[in-house]
């Protein structure tokens, strides 16, 4: 394969890993942002079932693809440059990130979205799931923001530890999570203190 040649495969690999990740983005956020606004907006059921549904599937696809792209990536990259890509920490910094994505990905999938299809509200869960779907909210939107940004950040090879490149990664879950708890928490209790007045009428 000629060096033209393998640019332009490269660049459509490239191409589809973006692809993959901005699909995967966008439906996030327009499922949280749905969500959200049916909390402010006091609705009884913030959640749908057939939405919950496709959002699995296409995250699911998404994330397949972003491996599976990813890992070409690479794969062509090691044959040009050989095996000291891996070294690269903004390159180990993806492969954590997608890793705890995909981890979180099967806790989300697999606990989260079935408990909030059975009471189609997330306020209507335990105070427990309703902390751990919380918190699995934040690591995903988190997560794939951040993977996107080590997509794109091209100045961030080699030029920082893989310590620094992760630094803000947690600090922006913890803010995510606690963000989505006090959102909560506010809703919660303004739905108890207009039930409690329309009891009192």
């Amino acid at each position: 394969m000629s060096i033209l040649d393998f640019d332009l495969a490269r660049m459509g690999v490239v191409y589809l890993h973006l692809v993959a990740c901005c699909v995967a983005i966008g439906t996030v956020f327009m499922s949280d942002l749905k969500m959200v606004r049916s909390l402010l907006a006091g609705d009884s059921e913030t959640v749908d079932g057939d939405h919950l549904m496709s959002l699995q599937t296409t995250v699911g696809r998404c994330l397949l693809a972003l491996w599976i792209t990813g890992a070409l990536l690479i794969g062509m990259d090691i044959s040009v440059k050989g095996w000291s890509v891996l070294a690269n920490p903004k390159i180990q910094a993806k492969i954590a990130v997608v890793a705890l994505l995909t981890l979180n990905g099967f806790a989300l999938h697999g606990v989260v979205l079935p408990a909030l299809r059975r009471v189609n509200c997330i306020l209507h869960l335990n105070m427990s799931m309703r902390q751990f779907a919380a918190l699995t909210g934040a690591i995903s939107g988190v997560s794939w923001l951040y993977a996107a940004a080590l997509g794109v950040g091209r100045p961030l090879n080699w030029k920082y530890s893989l310590v620094e490149i992760m630094a803000a990664y947690p600090a922006f879950i913890v803010m995510g999570f606690m963000g989505m708890t006090a959102l909560m928490a506010w809703c919660s209790h303004r739905r108890n203190s207009m039930a409690m007045v329309a009891g009192e009428r």
